[in-house]
């Protein structure tokens, strides 16, 4: 009888289905520290998760950047001066307001403001502890030959 054997990647992608499993939530609680240490954008020599980037697009060439983003949980407050918003009841609402956008997409369009010259090409999630979420972002610079070489 023939066994089945799983690649490198498919290993990967089955081990982050189970993300309650003791590995990793040892993994994440290690990595977690050290994202915290670090500031809030910065950039990645490699992706933390290898399969989930190849997936959305990565390559292992010039011209593809990754960057991690720290991103705050939580509701948002309205900046309002006293906690005074004038106007009806409906809008007097200063604390629990929920963000209209993703944690996702916020953290796209701060990295995407971070480096105006690449192209957000996608992200993923990697890691949240209570007050925060961590992506990498995939970044591409369409002015790199080896980028422009593959249209």
């Amino acid at each position: 009888s023939k066994t089945k054997t799983m690649g490198a990647y498919k290993y990967i992608e089955e081990l982050y289905k189970k993300k309650q499993s003791d590995v990793l939530r040892f993994l994440f609680r290690v990595r977690c520290w050290e994202y915290r240490q670090m500031a809030t954008i910065v950039r990645c020599q490699r992706p933390a998760r290898p399969d989930k980037a190849r997936r959305l697009g990565y390559k292992a060439k010039q011209g593809f950047v990754i960057f991690r983003i720290r991103v705050r949980r939580g509701n948002r407050k309205k900046q309002v001066g006293k906690g005074k918003t004038m106007g009806k009841p409906k809008n007097q609402g200063v604390n629990q307001l929920k963000p209209k956008r993703s944690r996702k997409v916020i953290a796209e369009e701060r990295v995407g403001r971070r480096c105006p010259n690449l192209r957000v090409l996608n992200s993923y999630w990697v890691n949240q502890d209570s007050s925060h979420k961590y992506f990498e972002v995939i970044l591409v610079d369409p002015q790199h030959e080896a980028i422009r070489g593959d249209a």
